[in-house]
């Protein structure tokens, strides 16, 4: 179990098959979101996605506060 909070970040066009986004949170036990990035993008979501990248980053540093 992951007690930290975490966001999990997937691309929609990274070429493995998709879970359905629910399936993760069975995995933790801290707050936990799931997003899907769409736009074509893949694997490499600090590169091909970097604003939604960044905002994830910056709002799973605030769970700590």
């Amino acid at each position: 179990m992951i007690a930290a909070p975490t966001i999990t970040l997937e691309g929609d066009a990274n070429g493995a098959p998709h879970p359905p986004e629910n399936s993760y949170a069975k995995f933790f036990s801290g707050k936990y979101v799931h997003r899907t990035i769409t736009g074509g993008i893949g694997h490499n979501l600090p590169q091909e996605a970097p604003k939604a990248f960044a905002d994830a980053v910056i709002e799973v540093a605030g769970y700590a506060k």
